[in-house]
C-alpha cells in the first residue's frame, strides 16, 4: 500500500516546507550548472587553451559526473538539507560536516555580490545610474522571494532556468545551421577555425590543464538538486531523477555551445573578451547580438544570485540544526523557511558588494579565500562516499560505478588538481587563502568534535537515551 503524499508546502520533520514541484526541482537541476560562466567567462578558458579547451571541458564535465554519481548514492538513500555536509559528518565525524559547511556556506555567500555586481554592471548604463543601485536592488529582490516560501524560490528559479535553456536551445541551433552554411546573413561556416590558428592545441598540451580548472568552476551548482530535493515532495525520486540527466545536461549544454563557439570564431580573436557567446553571435550575423546576450546574461546571473541566497540559507539552517551555527539560523517561519539564515546570509553578501565599491583590494581577497572550495567540496564528497561505501551503509537505488576503484581516481585527479593549482602563479593566492580558511575551520571543528565528546563523558546519559555510536561521536 503506497504512503500517502504530503500536501504542497507541508512541514517536513525538520521543519522545513516541502513546497518545491517535480518540475522545479529538474529545472534547478538544470539550471544549476547553467551561469554566466558558460555564456560570458567561457572565453578565458577558450583564450587559454585554444579549441583544446574541448578536452579541458570533456575532462571537468567527467569529474562532476563522478562526483555528483557518489553524491546521488549517499543522497537517494538519506534525503537531507545540509546534503554533503550532513553526509560527512556522519561518514567522517563532526569536524568534516562543520569545516565543508561552513567552507559551502561562504563560497555561496560571496556568489551573491559576484551576481549582483555583474547585474549592475549592464543595468546600471542602461538605467543611468551608479552601478552599486541596481546590484542592491536585484539582492533585495530576490531575497523577498526567499523569504516568502521556498515554493517563491522554485517558481522563480523554474523560469530562469527555463529561459537559460530556451537561449541555450536557439543558440546551438543557429550554430549548426551557421557551422553548415545554411543561415542566412553568417560570414563563417565550417569546423576548419579548430585548427586553421596555430592547431588544435596552439598553447601546448599543459595549456589543457590550465583551461580545465576554468571550466571545472563553471560546473559548480551542480549539487544543488540534493539540497533542494529535501524539500520536495518525492525528495528520492527527484534525486535520482537528476543525476541520470546529468550527463546529457553538460554534454549539451557545455561541450555542445563550446564546440560551436571555437568552431565559429579563432580562438585568439579579439573580440572573444566581450564574451564567447556574442562573439559567436556576431560571426552568425545575428542583429543586436549585444543586447540579446545582455538580456541573456542578466536572467543567468538572477538564477544563480537565487540560488546563492537559497544554498547558503539551507546550509545555514543545517549546520544550526546540528549546533554548529547560531541556534536563530535553525528557526522557520509559518511558511517553512529560515528566515535568519536567508537574512543573515544576504547581509554578508550585501557588505561583500559594498566592499568591492569601496575597499576593491578587500574583495579581491575574499573572491580569492573561495577560489578552490568547488575542489575540497568534491574532494569531500569522494572521501565520504568512499568511507560510507566501504562500510555498506547506504541502502540507496544509486550506486557509485566500479566501486572503489573510481571513488580513488577521482580522489586522487582532485589532489592532482589542487598541486596544478600550486604550480599555476595566477592560481596560488586563491589556493594558499582557501586552504588557510580550510584549515581555520577544521582546527575549529575538530575542537567542537572534542569538547562535545568531553561535555557526554562528564554527563552520564539518562536512562533510555542510549544511542548507536557513530563517526560524529
Amino acid at each position: 500500500m503506497t504512503q500517502p503524499r504530503r500536501p504542497s508546502s507541508a512541514p517536513a520533520q525538520n521543519g522545513l516546507a516541502t513546497g518545491l514541484k517535480s518540475r522545479q526541482v529538474t529545472m534547478i537541476s538544470i539550471g544549476g550548472v547553467i551561469g554566466a560562466g558558460l555564456f560570458v567567462g567561457s572565453s578565458n578558458a577558450i583564450a587559454a587553451a585554444g579549441p583544446a579547451v574541448l578536452i579541458s571541458f570533456a575532462i571537468a564535465a567527467a569529474l562532476v559526473v563522478l562526483v555528483m554519481q557518489m553524491l546521488g548514492e549517499m543522497a537517494a538513500a538519506n534525503p537531507d538539507t545540509g546534503s554533503f555536509s550532513t553526509y560527512a559528518d556522519r561518514a567522517l565525524g563532526r569536524w568534516a560536516g562543520f569545516s565543508i559547511g561552513w567552507l559551502y556556506w561562504w563560497f555561496y555567500v560571496l556568489v551573491i555580490p559576484i551576481e549582483a555586481i555583474a547585474a549592475g554592471a549592464i543595468l546600471g548604463p542602461l538605467l543611468s545610474v551608479p552601478a552599486w543601485i541596481p546590484s542592491l536592488a536585484v539582492i533585495a529582490l530576490l531575497t523577498a522571494s526567499n523569504l516568502l516560501s521556498v515554493k517563491n524560490y522554485g517558481e522563480c528559479e523554474y523560469w530562469f532556468a527555463l529561459l537559460k535553456v530556451i537561449a541555450i536551445v536557439g543558440f546551438l541551433i543557429l550554430g549548426f545551421l551557421a557551422i553548415t552554411g545554411a543561415l542566412p546573413g553568417s560570414d563563417t561556416s565550417g569546423v576548419s577555425r579548430l585548427w586553421d590558428h596555430g592547431g588544435f592545441a596552439p598553447e601546448g598540451s599543459f595549456a589543457i590543464l590550465a583551461g580545465l580548472l576554468t571550466a571545472m568552476f563553471a560546473f559548480q551548482g551542480s549539487e544543488i538538486v540534493t539540497i533542494a530535493a529535501a524539500e520536495s515532495d518525492e525528495p528520492k525520486k527527484n534525486i535520482k531523477k537528476a543525476i541520470r540527466a546529468i550527463v546529457w545536461r553538460l554534454g549539451l549544454f557545455y561541450l555542445g555551445s563550446i564546440f560551436i563557439v571555437v568552431s565559429l570564431v579563432p580562438w585568439n580573436a579579439d573580440d572573444l573578451a566581450h564574451g564567447s557567446y556574442q562573439a559567436a553571435l556576431d560571426r552568425m550575423g545575428i542583429p543586436g547580438a549585444s543586447q540579446i546576450m545582455d538580456v541573456v546574461v542578466i536572467l543567468a546571473v538572477c538564477s544563480c544570485l537565487n540560488s546563492a541566497i537559497y544554498t547558503a540559507s539551507r546550509m545555514a539552517f543545517s549546520l544550526a540544526q546540528r549546533d554548529d551555527a547560531p541556534a536563530a539560523f535553525g528557526r522557520v517561519s509559518t511558511t517553512g523557511v529560515p528566515r535568519t539564515a536567508v537574512i543573515a546570509s544576504t547581509a554578508v553578501g550585501v557588505v561583500a558588494v559594498g566592499a568591492n565599491y569601496v575597499l576593491p583590494s578587500v574583495f579581491t581577497y575574499l573572491l580569492a579565500s573561495s577560489g578552490a572550495i568547488a575542489l575540497i567540496t568534491y574532494l569531500v564528497i569522494a572521501l565520504t562516499q568512499y568511507a560510507t561505501g566501504r562500510r555498506n551503509d547506504n541502502d540507496s537505488d544509486v550506486r557509485m560505478w566500479a566501486f572503489p576503484y573510481l571513488t580513488l581516481a577521482t580522489i586522487a585527479f582532485i589532489v592532482a588538481v589542487l598541486v596544478l593549482m600550486a604550480v599555476l602563479p595566477e592560481h596560488r593566492l586563491e589556493l594558499g587563502l582557501s586552504l588557510g580558511l580550510t584549515a581555520v575551520l577544521v582546527a575549529m571543528g575538530i575542537q567542537r568534535q572534542r569538547t562535545a565528546a568531553r561535555t557526554r563523558s562528564a554527563s552520564p546519559a539518562a536512562p533510555g537515551t542510549d544511542r548507536i555510536p557513530t563517526a560524529r561521536s
